[in-house]
């Protein structure tokens, strides 16, 4: 599931940090001036000839692919340089030494007061005018030092480096709530948009964050009277803590559980338990496990509860029905609650047949062996599922495991080929410098563009090491943004200090304190800094082979780089709309279509092959996995709608009932969406939904992206039939109607040009009920 290295503090909200983890990912907000950033082709031709040539380029890939299969390769292009002295994490040489994250953020933090008295004594039309790259470069400016800082304090190895990166996080997210409750800054942004001589001379982009902007400062209490924004700020920082608390208390009600007929005792938390349910043909024995498992300590659900109510109560003080309204009126392409709950019925209609077919095979299964039974009770689901996916795996007998397709460097090597098919950018090498990553094994890609040259940087941390997390995860440590002339001119006024002369080399330089810029045409863009991470364990056959993926990391790898993707393609001139800063429920769909791509066999053609013999993969292999992992995915879907209700319904006006009683309403949903009997009667499997703290009324933006996924894969790229999935027409399309805007643009419009379908345009209840009709499954046994 998701993972966050943002640890929920202070008061305000943020999309300064974009993180994402399988299978479930998250937008986490932090504060207001800090914002980061399956199926099945139809008619597949097994064993389809694998093309070794790169994509549709003259380039040779060959490195791209060695860096990653061999450490030795790696290790000799990595010091090609020579250089001794660190250049600073990322190139950044405020971050040669521990200490130098403080320097940089007290640095920072001067460049941003000084434009905060810009624009607190903005008096003219053109000063007027300037107000929102202003704010954005504000923005820019702190989410610089936040998101590497942030970064740096989960991942860095050295324990006094994650110290002072802490520091500096602190110390910056203490300057952004006081900007929070800045009533000047709001009232000067106020008078800009209000004056037509202003905003006539905006750009779109400019007119957008705007609106964004304005927006966070109504969500932060800014226009109340000081007594309640005091409460807000109260009730807020209380929020934090509660969540903490209930994040940190989660855990069963016991931690092992007495088998009677196994005589023994078994922990609840772990494969045994799991295996349990999947294995055990003794019903009680299954049902022992699973109400254990179901069970939820009172503490986590009594933190819960808490959380809830306080909630509901930010909202009201706010102004807002319910904290549901409060939350995706921020960024939300559903808008209101009532929008959600169009979306999730239709989704819940159109998933039905298929849900009623998959009971009806898990009841025929139960039959077999018990020919009274009448009805699957929950503790059976995992048991007979896992019975019929064994009946429909393959008697074929292939050369290899499928692992053996796919090592790590032959999957890079395959993305930058597709990417290079679909949009003409590339995955090119380059070498790190001293200090400038965090651990030998990171890579270091530059993305190159056919048509605009250098455009992103890409660290690649994909390998399992010590004090690691192990959640895949997308980080955007810098977005795009445009610098504009009188910026760099006082960057060129710090080079004539000692200083500056030391750090840097040109003001271009200065201005993206020594990391990677653009200058085409003229305009200086800095460029989107970017980090992959996963945990892929190296090849267990062999010490000196490739690390080995199985099919499910390969969609993880092509998910992330999906995220990864849309940064680079959405390159706008202000950060704030930058990349994945979109509507935080559109924000999945580019990395859940990359999923689509990795099971497409023209896809899989261009590069899997095996890691020793370079023979081409049986698509056949790839039919299989998919065909028992996929069986049960409508069931799966409908367990994420009433995940997706319940979030919605303890995030409306009943929260504010001082009775608030969580498991009753997740009873409740259970029997109204279920197909399935709810949990038995003592159960509070609530207090383990721990997205409930992170998402906030926003759950539902998973199903929403899988569904327009699929329809994306379907309608623009036909959904792979006849080469569609590397047509470079149909990659364009997608780029230049919906990737490329990144936040800028009215998301429902993008979608409608995007799927050429007119009554997405205007988005609301109806386009919401409309997508929820398309479903969310490739159910494969049609």
């Amino acid at each position: 599931m998701l993972r966050s290295a943002v640890r929920p503090q202070g008061w305000s909200w943020s999309r300064c940090l974009f993180r994402k983890a399988a299978p479930i990912r998250q937008t986490r907000n932090l504060s207001l001036w800090s914002r980061s950033a399956s199926a099945v082709s139809p008619d597949p031709a097994p064993g389809l000839p694998v093309s070794h040539a790169p994509g549709g380029t003259q380039h040779n890939d060959e490195l791209l692919r060695k860096i990653f299969d061999n450490t030795e390769v790696w290790s000799q292009f990595a010091a090609r340089d020579g250089r001794r002295q660190s250049v600073g994490l990322f190139r950044n040489p405020y971050l040669s030494r521990p200490d130098g994250f403080l320097t940089y953020a007290k640095i920072s933090l001067s460049r941003a007061k000084a434009i905060v008295d810009r624009v607190l004594t903005a008096s003219t039309v053109d000063e007027y005018r300037r107000v929102v790259r202003q704010l954005d470069r504000l923005s820019d400016i702190l989410c610089r030092v936040l998101d590497m800082s942030d970064f740096v304090r989960v991942t860095h190895p050295d324990y006094t480096t994650r110290m002072r990166a802490d520091e500096a996080w602190e110390m910056v997210y203490r300057y952004m709530n006081e900007l929070n409750t800045m009533t000047g800054l709001n009232d000067q942004l106020g008078k800009a948009m209000d004056n037509p001589d202003v905003t006539r001379t905006w750009t779109e982009e400019e007119r957008t964050v705007a609106e964004v902007l304005k927006l966070d400062f109504t969500k932060s209490a800014v226009n109340l009277p000081k007594q309640n924004r005091d409460q807000f700020v109260e009730i807020s920082s209380e929020i934090s803590q509660v969540g903490n608390m209930f994040m940190q208390t989660i855990g069963a009600e016991q931690n092992t559980v007495k088998l009677p007929k196994l005589g023994q005792r078994v922990p609840i938390a772990g494969s045994q338990a799991s295996h349990i349910l999947r294995s055990s043909r003794d019903e009680e024995t299954r049902k022992i496990v699973y109400t254990a498992s179901r069970t939820a300590n009172r503490t986590s659900v009594g933190y819960l509860n808490r959380l809830m109510r306080l909630r509901s109560e930010l909202a009201q003080l706010s102004g807002f029905e319910s904290y549901g309204h409060l939350a995706l009126r921020d960024r939300m392409m559903a808008k209101d609650p009532e929008s959600v709950k169009e979306f999730l019925q239709a989704l819940t209609a159109s998933n039905q047949p298929a849900v009623q077919q998959e009971v009806a095979a898990l009841l025929a299964e139960k039959a077999r062996v018990d020919p009274s039974a009448t009805a699957i009770e929950p503790w059976d689901r995992e048991f007979y599922s896992e019975t019929v996916r064994h009946s429909l795996r393959s008697k074929r007998r292939y050369d290899d495991f499928m692992q053996s397709y796919f090592s790590l460097g032959t999957v890079i090597q395959g993305m930058s080929r597709l990417f290079t098919r679909l949009y003409g950018i590339r995955l090119e090498p380059r070498e790190v410098l001293p200090g400038e990553t965090w651990h030998p094994a990171i890579r270091r890609l530059d993305v190159i563009s056919d048509v605009d040259g250098h455009v992103a940087v890409l660290y690649c941390d994909l390998f399992y090491h010590p004090d690691k997390q192990p959640n895949p995860a997308h980080f955007t440590l810098r977005c795009s943004r445009e610098i504009l002339e009188d910026e760099l001119v006082e960057y060129g006024q710090m080079l004539e200090t000692d200083e500056g002369k030391n750090l840097f080399t040109s003001r271009e330089d200065a201005a993206n304190d020594g990391m990677s810029f653009s200058t085409k045409e003229g305009a200086v863009k800095q460029l989107p800094t970017i980090v992959l991470t996963c945990d892929f364990p190296t090849n267990t056959r062999s010490s000196r082979g490739p690390a080995l993926l199985s099919f499910p990391q390969v969609e993880t790898l092509f998910h992330e780089m999906g995220h990864a993707i849309h940064s680079v393609l959405a390159r706008t001139s202000l950060q704030n709309v930058a990349g994945t800063r979109c509507a935080t429920d559109l924000a999945e769909l580019p990395s859940t279509l990359m999923e689509y791509f990795a099971a497409d066999p023209t896809v899989l053609a261009m590069f899997a092959r095996h890691y020793e013999t370079d023979k081409a993969l049986d698509y056949n292999q790839v039919i299989d996995h998919l065909r028992q992992s996929r069986r049960f995915e409508a069931l799966d879907t409908e367990n994420q709608i009433i995940l997706a209700m319940l979030d919605q319904v303890l995030h409306s006006k009943e929260a504010s009932n001082p009775s608030l009683d969580s498991t009753a309403i997740f009873h409740h949903i259970q029997r109204q969406y279920g197909s399935l009997p709810p949990d038995p009667p003592g159960t509070r499997w609530q207090g383990f939904f721990g997205h409930l703290f992170g998402y906030g009324s926003t759950y539902y933006a998973y199903l929403f992206d899988r569904v327009l996924a699929q329809r994306v894969w379907n309608v623009v790229f036909n959904a792979g039939r006849d080469g569609a999935a590397l047509d470079r027409k149909n990659g364009e399309h997608l780029k230049e109607n919906l990737l490329k805007w990144g936040g800028s643009r009215d998301p429902w419009k993008c979608l409608a040009s995007t799927l050429r379908e007119n009554r997405l345009a205007d988005g609301g209840k109806e386009a919401m009920a409309l997508v929820g009709s398309w479903g969310a499954g490739s159910h494969l046994e049609k």
